[in-house]
């Protein structure tokens, strides 16, 4: 899965998990603002939420076990994973899926399509070459690379709505939901809470991150979320925005990656090399409505570069970006322009394109 950058600065409540573990970290009784809150390690990362609402402390059990379950579903070389069942059938035959690993799957032939193959879900022959994140990451020889990059397809990913099912046409294809399933799984939360009736919240997963309502702090104010520093620890931000009911997601360059021989390699891949993005680029915060399109766009703005990037979000009329260089200058969207403000001594300014 990816890591994001992403830090949430509330408008006086800081933000901070209480630690990582498989089981309940902290529960508490809503008392002075304070939240309820639950923190598990889940799909390899740290997965926080936070309910803000009075009596609906049986919520987080509700959010964590739809959490569960869809990482069971789509977590890859997992026993019992549906999409593992997908990528062992590759050229042999269709897989009939869940409705709910069905619609990820769509979305992310969805966003491969949409993207003219900068998001490609069949990156998986690529990602698992190198295996950036994992203890056995290595820099693959190119002649690796250049075996695997023929299955990289996503035109030979089939799909049966009627029939919920789906297939690879090679043999050796892999889909790789890494891109999207963060993202599918924290909407799949936030339908969850609103089940429960939950008005305000944040779900935090793995750095994805999504505010729901006004701030408790006054419910006619938006939260103020804050964009990571690329460069620096976690918590540290550059410039913050208001935002409710909206999702945060940001992919950059330095948080999980493999050092080989000086060089840094990102974890996200370029279906088009076989090797991690290098661009101009150090970090892409997408800013929507669905967390799932937030996190397909992330990946596929990187590949794209700034101006493509940024031309290919201004053509959206339903997302954000802030594109963070690695000359240090940022760039807003025109969504953006009037809100986020960059912090003062970030070591950052704002920038515009010509």
């Amino acid at each position: 899965m990816k890591k994001r950058l992403i830090v949430v600065i509330l408008m006086l409540l800081a933000l901070v998990a209480t630690g990582c573990s498989s089981q309940t970290t902290a529960k508490r009784e809503l008392v002075s603002g304070d939240p309820y809150s639950d923190t598990q390690f889940l799909m390899g990362t740290v997965v926080t939420i936070k309910i803000y609402d009075k009596g609906k402390q049986g919520a987080l059990d509700a959010a964590f076990s739809r959490v569960q379950q869809l990482a069971d579903e789509l977590t890859v070389n997992q026993k019992g994973s549906e999409v593992d069942a997908v990528n062992k059938n590759a050229g042999m035959k269709p897989v009939h899926v869940t409705p709910s690993v069905y619609r990820v799957i769509e979305a992310a032939k969805h966003y491969s399509e949409n993207s003219n193959g900068s998001f490609d879900l069949a990156i998986g022959p690529i990602t698992s070459l190198w295996h950036i994140g994992f203890a056995d990451a290595r820099k693959p020889a190119q002649s690796e690379i250049d075996a695997k990059l023929p299955l990289v397809h996503y035109q030979d990913v089939v799909l049966n709505k009627k029939q919920q099912t789906v297939y690879l046409k090679k043999k050796g294809m892999a889909i790789d939901l890494g891109g999207i399933a963060k993202g599918f799984i924290t909407d799949e939360v936030v339908k969850t809470l609103k089940k429960q009736h939950v008005t305000t919240a944040i779900i935090d997963l793995g750095g994805n991150i999504f505010v729901m309502g006004k701030s408790p702090k006054s419910s006619k104010k938006d939260w103020s979320v804050g964009i990571q520093d690329p460069k620096k620890p976690r918590g540290t931000a550059i410039g913050t925005l208001p935002a409710s009911n909206k999702t945060i997601v940001t992919s950059g360059i330095y948080e999980r990656y493999l050092k080989v021989d000086g060089k840094v390699y990102m974890h996200l891949m370029n279906p088009k090399t076989g090797y991690p993005f290098d661009n101009e680029l150090m970090g892409v915060s997408i800013i929507t409505k669905k967390s799932v399109d937030g996190d397909a766009l992330s990946t596929a703005t990187f590949d794209k570069g700034l101006v493509d990037g940024m031309a290919y979000i201004e053509k959206l009329n339903y997302a954000d970006a802030i594109f963070v260089t690695k000359d240090k200058k940022v760039y807003v969207s025109s969504g953006l322009k009037d809100k986020f403000k960059l912090l003062k001594d970030s070591g950052y300014t704002l920038a515009k394109l010509k």
